[in-house]
């Protein structure tokens, strides 16, 4: 068994107006070290902001990790846990319905991502004062503020 490095990485996404100026926030966590990231667009929809906060943070990894990530959002987490980008991505990006899957472009990203480390999901109730989930929400909005 790999003896890899263990990290936590927090995030958040957030629009104003959706779609509108959005943002997103990370934070690395490893023994005691931490890394904060952020970015955003002008014109995103909060969902991808969700989905960047994940992926900036995995691409921010220099090596396999194992990886705990945090998400206030239903849809990155489910998205994975319940196995629906990965069917997205056999069925073309096409959901069950056969309507195109949103934001196939990112969850193919992430998938790549993914498969590059050992990694586990936890959502976490958003804006209920969970430390890490508001560091990150102020990352995300600051962005997004500073954008317009």
């Amino acid at each position: 068994m790999e003896n890899l490095t263990f990290v936590e990485l927090f995030t958040d996404g957030a629009c104003s107006g959706n779609p509108g100026p959005g943002g997103w926030g990370a934070v690395l966590r490893c023994n005691s070290k931490e890394k904060e990231l952020s970015g955003g667009e002008l014109n995103t929809t909060n969902n991808r902001m969700e989905l960047l906060a994940v992926i900036n943070g995995l691409e921010a990894l220099n090596r396999k990790c194992r990886v705990k990530i945090y998400s206030d959002s239903s849809y990155v987490v489910n998205g994975i846990t319940k196995g629906w980008a990965e069917s997205w991505k056999k069925n073309n990006w096409r959901k069950a319905d056969k309507k195109p899957a949103l934001n196939s472009d990112l969850w193919d990203r992430l998938l790549t991502l993914l498969s590059q480390h050992e990694y586990e999901f936890e959502w976490i109730k958003g804006h209920a004062g969970h430390p890490e989930n508001e560091r990150c929400d102020r990352l995300a909005v600051a962005f997004y503020q500073n954008l317009k």
